[in-house]
């Protein structure tokens, strides 16, 4: 979930690195696949920090990354990391320490596709990709003792090739081994993250905070598409919208613990609270993506739901009947264009 763009540079207005930039020496190489809005934040920090970090990139953005650099701004100061080491060729970069896979569940394949010289005997790879199901894409191509589950909390948007804008904080990144448990690897990346300004996540089970962000989102930006493009201040605001978001959360949360998920009894409860402090005119991704015309995590969101439903034997009334809403939109704009 996200907050419309806004205009202007973060407070501060300098050029001068994250917290840690003249500090540590390089000891990890870290590739960032995806240099867009998660990726470009997270690979910025970890630069400006005087991180080996080389970004898998194409086109105008490839372009600028070789030209300029990296520019981030935000509302808690902005940085350049110049001279950046990019390709859009995956065998100028690794292998590496670790890859930070940032690209949105569509372009999942192709991302895949290029993982191969990247990696070597002792890398990890770490998913930050929105949903529940990106982890085991993953490690069905890599195996699982490559992969790191992840989630981001990075609010964060591409303004032009090379140029990034955060809004509000830093943002954060939680990850862990796929037991959940904190190896030396893992312990290591929070270091270099941390160092870098970003704030880490140490989740208990990261399973269940994987699926209590999917439980918030999922609804708010299924039903924000459905309405049209209602703001989350809209969606709650609302009786029967409301009532429709809180049911789209238990459906979710329901599915998860018949899948085996440790989600607390209070997950819901805690999403509805969550949502209840999100600006009132937040939209997510999803929705902006749909109702633009534009490819879209529609099936790592909606269609996951429905698709693990029925691995769980669950009914989701709610979402099944705004999958076939949504499906029916999207395939009438392709068919349009």
């Amino acid at each position: 979930m996200t907050a419309r763009p806004q205009v202007g540079v973060g407070a501060g207005g300098t050029d001068a690195g994250p917290a840690g930039g003249d500090g540590p020496p390089v000891d990890a190489s870290i590739a960032v696949v995806g240099a867009g809005g998660v990726g470009g934040h997270l690979g910025g920090r970890l630069a400006a920090a005087g991180h080996d970090v080389r970004f898998l990139a194409r086109g105008t953005t490839l372009a600028a990354l070789r030209r300029t650099g990296l520019r981030v701004t935000g509302d808690a100061g902005d940085w350049v990391a110049p001279a950046l080491r990019a390709s859009d060729d995956p065998r100028d970069l690794g292998p590496v320490d670790y890859v930070l896979l940032c690209v949105k569940t569509p372009h999942l394949p192709p991302a895949l596709d290029a993982l191969a010289p990247l990696v070597g005997p002792d890398t990890a790879v770490v998913t930050v990709q929105n949903g529940v199901e990106a982890p085991e894409q993953v490690a069905a191509r890599i195996g699982r003792a490559r992969v790191l589950p992840g989630l981001a909390r990075v609010v964060a948007t591409p303004v032009a090739p090379g140029e990034v804008r955060y809004h509000g904080p830093p943002g954060a990144l939680g990850f862990a081994e796929w037991d959940g448990g904190a190896s030396d690897r893992v312990t290591r990346l929070r270091g270099l993250l941390r160092r870098a300004g970003v704030d880490v996540l140490e989740p208990g089970d990261i399973w269940a905070a994987l699926w209590a962000k999917f439980l918030l989102v999922v609804p708010v930006g299924s039903l924000g598409a459905a309405t049209g493009g209602a703001t989350v201040g809209e969606l709650r605001s609302r009786p029967g919208t409301r009532r429709m978001l809180v049911t789209g959360m238990r459906e979710i949360y329901e599915t998860g613990i018949a899948l085996g998920i440790a989600l607390p009894p209070d997950a819901p409860d805690t999403a509805v609270a969550l949502m209840d402090r999100q600006p009132a005119d937040s939209t997510t991704s999803l929705q902006r993506d749909i109702l633009a015309g534009r490819l879209s995590e529609f099936d790592a969101w909606t269609g996951a739901v429905v698709r693990l439903a029925g691995r769980a034997g669950r009914p989701v009334p709610l979402h099944a009947m705004l999958h076939e809403l949504l499906a029916t939109r999207i395939s009438r704009s392709v068919g349009q264009k």
